[in-house]
């Protein structure tokens, strides 16, 4: 599993000025992160909007992502929903299309318990191959898998390896790995988290700051790997600003407004999402001036 471990980026999901996906572009998104050093490409999750994408969408970001990328780094397709069957479907299709690792969504909306998440999870486990990255992330999906509900999928099914934990109660962050091992993948989804996660076992993280700075961010995990903690420390407060702003408005907002003012895409977003405000955007300017010449 180490080729999993490091800065996966949660790739945004372009568009084109008439809402429809831009491909293009996002080829070029990819071409870059790989370029830059991202460990891995993450296709569809929460910062690539994945419930106002079809499903027919997702797929063809799957294919796309998984031929421009070519085997240099993995494919990490994000085929949750909050219905088991198309979760299935989707995942068995994201296989087929040759894509490296699953990360689904505890199943959001329906608040399942902790059986049923276990049930969820165990069905999926039983009919895909894959790597399975459990994605957890109580905010949007209203309820928390448990650290032993995690042991016991973990020790169950060998193809649930790890969970991307997008979640501030750092203290289950720990329990995590205290009850799944070192072994078992625990990545953050919190951006001013990356650092602590890789201090006590981490093996990664889903970083959304990583679409804007994807070097430093590879760096971040690389230098802790080293054991260049002191430099590692010195990045993780650098990054503070931007990891801050970015969550001023609804993710993926900000960052898509930073890349369309980086001209990295075009400012198009899709209804429920708006533009970000004029005194968010202001606010948003103020700290890109930090990292980039604008």
């Amino acid at each position: 599993m180490e080729r999993l471990k490091g800065s996966i980026v949660p790739l945004v999901t372009p568009y084109e000025e008439d809402g429809n996906l831009d491909i293009k572009t996002f080829k070029k998104l990819i071409e870059w992160q790989i370029k830059q050093g991202s460990h891995g490409i993450s296709v569809a999750g929460s910062t690539g909007e994945m419930t106002l994408l079809t499903k027919e969408e997702k797929l063809k970001l799957f294919e796309v992502a998984v031929q421009e990328v070519g085997g240099k780094v993995p494919v990490v397709a994000s085929t949750g929903s909050s219905m088991l069957n198309e979760t299935m479907d989707l995942s068995k299709k994201a296989e087929k299309l040759g894509c490296d690792a699953l990360l689904i969504a505890v199943p959001y909306y329906s608040r399942p318990n902790q059986e049923g998440i276990y049930e969820y999870f165990k069905t999926i486990a039983e009919n895909v191959s894959l790597p399975i990255i459990i994605y957890n992330i109580p905010s949007r999906s209203g309820t928390n898998i448990e650290p032993k509900t995690l042991k016991k999928l973990k020790d169950k099914y060998k193809n649930i390896v790890g969970v991307k934990e997008a979640n501030t109660n750092f203290d289950q962050v720990s329990k995590d790995i205290l009850e799944c091992g070192e072994d078992f993948l625990v990545y953050s989804g919190i951006e001013s988290l990356c650092y602590p996660l890789l201090a006590i076992g981490g093996a990664g993280y889903f970083s959304a700051t990583a679409n804007l700075l994807p070097n430093e961010l590879a760096r971040l995990y690389e230098l802790t790997r080293a054991n260049m903690w002191e430099e590692a420390r010195k990045l993780h407060y650098k990054l503070l600003p931007i990891n801050e702003v970015l969550f001023i408005d609804t993710n993926p907002i900000p960052l898509k407004t930073a890349m369309a003012i980086l001209g990295m895409i075009k400012p198009v977003f899709r209804p429920p999402l708006t533009m970000l405000s004029e005194e968010k955007k202001a606010k948003l300017l103020e700290v890109m001036k930090l990292y980039f010449k604008i």
